[in-house]
C-alpha cells in the first residue's frame, strides 16, 4: 500500500481474537431504500475531493478491511455488493455481516471487475485502493460515475489523532444517512477512551517500539499515524515519534539506541507472532535492548492500528498490555 512499504498478506485468517470494542453492537438492518432521504444533498470534501450526494449510495465495494468494518460497525451491510483485502481476522461481532458480502478479489480488484460489481460508490482505506496503475483512480472512477472515498489517515494533516477517528465515522455516517449510528458509536467510544485514560492516571508512560515487518530494516509506525495515538494514550511514548510517516523504515542501530522497553507486534498476514518474536529475541544486534533484555512484548492485530472502529477499544487493550500491574488478567 502506499502508506505501507509492502503489500499486506491477504486472507490469511490467524485464531480468532477476542471482541476488542465494547462499542461493537450487531449490525442493524439497513435504512429501508424507499425512506426519504433526510438530510441531503450533503456535500464534503475528502482528501482534496469534494462530493454532492442527493440521497445515500446503494451500491458499495470496499477495498481494505478497516474500512469494511466502519461499513459493518454503522449496519450498513446490506449496501455492500463486494469487498476486497483482508488484512487479519475479522472481529467474532463482525464475521457474520462479512460473510454476507461478496468477495470480489483477495487482493485489489482490476478495474473491470471492480465495474462488474456495478458500484455506485467505492471505499478505500489506504491510497493504493485508487491506485492509477491499475486504472482505478479517483478521477478514473468519478468518470465512470462513481462516487469515492478515501480513509482520512491518508491525507490527515499533521499527526492523525482520535478526532479524525470520530470524523471519519461521522461522514460516512451522513453520506449513508446514518448519522444518528455515527452519533451512537462516538459517544460509545468516547467513553471507553475516558474509561482507559482513568485507570492510567499517574502511570509513568513506557518506551515502545512498533515491529511491522523487516530484516535488514525495521518496518515500524511513526509518529503521523493513529498507531502512534494509540501507543499515547494506552500509557506508552512510540520511540519513533519523530518519523514524519504513519509507516516508515528505521535502522536497527536506531532501535538499539532508543532503548525501548517494550516491542509493540502488528499481528497479521503469513509470518506469525511467535515467528517475529523469535527473529527479534535471536538477532544479536538487539541483545542489550531492554524490551529484548525482559522479553517484553505487546501485540495488536494490524487491522487495531489504523484507523477505524476498532482504535478506541484497541487503546483499552494496548493499555492492558503496556501495564499489566494494572491489568494482571490481561497478561501475555
Amino acid at each position: 500500500m502506499s502508506s505501507r512499504r509492502h503489500a499486506l498478506i491477504p486472507a490469511v485468517l490467524l485464531p480468532l481474537l477476542l471482541p476488542l470494542t465494547a462499542c461493537s453492537t450487531a449490525p442493524d438492518p439497513v435504512r429501508d431504500a424507499g425512506a426519504p432521504a433526510a438530510g441531503f444533498p450533503y456535500t464534503v470534501t475528502n482528501c482534496g475531493v469534494k462530493t454532492t450526494f442527493e440521497a445515500p449510495p446503494k451500491r458499495v465495494v470496499t477495498m481494505n478491511q478497516h474500512v469494511t468494518e466502519i461499513m459493518i460497525e454503522l449496519g450498513l451491510t446490506k449496501t455492500l455488493v463486494g469487498t476486497a483485502w483482508l488484512d487479519d481476522a475479522v472481529l467474532p461481532a463482525y464475521r457474520k455481516a462479512y460473510d454476507s458480502v461478496p468477495v470480489i478479489a483477495e487482493e485489489y480488484p482490476s478495474k473491470e471487475r471492480l465495474l462488474a460489481a456495478n458500484p455506485d460508490f467505492v471505499y478505500g482505506g489506504y491510497n493504493s485502493a485508487f491506485a492509477a496503475k491499475d486504472g482505478r483512480t479517483r478521477d478514473d472512477l468519478k468518470d465512470a460515475g462513481i462516487d469515492t472515498r478515501l480513509n482520512l489517515e491518508n491525507c490527515a494533516e499533521g499527526r492523525t489523532s482520535m478526532d479524525d477517528v470520530f470524523r471519519e465515522v461521522r461522514e460516512v455516517g451522513r453520506t449513508f444517512g446514518v448519522a444518528d449510528r455515527a452519533t451512537k458509536w462516538t459517544a460509545e467510544a468516547r467513553t471507553t477512551l475516558a474509561t482507559t485514560a482513568a485507570g492510567l492516571e499517574d502511570v509513568k508512560p513506557v518506551s515502545v517500539f512498533v515491529y511491522d515487518s523487516g530484516d535488514k530494516t525495521a518496518f515500524t509506525a511513526g509518529g503521523k499515524g493513529i498507531g502512534n495515538e494509540l501507543i499515547e494514550r494506552a500509557g506508552g511514548h512510540n520511540v519513533f515519534a519523530d518519523l514524519d510517516k504513519s509507516f516508515g523504515d528505521a535502522t536497527w542501530e536506531q532501535v538499539v539506541a532508543r532503548k525501548p522497553e517494550t516491542i509493540l507486534i502488528y499481528d497479521y498476514g503469513a509470518t506469525t507472532v511467535a515467528q517475529k518474536k523469535k527473529r527479534l529475541l535471536q538477532d544479536p544486534v538487539l541483545k542489550d535492548v531492554p524490551a529484548i533484555r525482559n522479553k517484553r512484548f505487546a501485540v495488536l492485530p494490524l487491522s487495531d492500528a489504523v484507523l477505524g472502529v476498532r482504535a478506541p477499544a484497541a487503546v483499552q487493550r494496548l493499555a492492558a498490555q503496556l501495564h499489566p500491574q494494572l491489568h494482571p488478567e490481561a497478561g501475555e
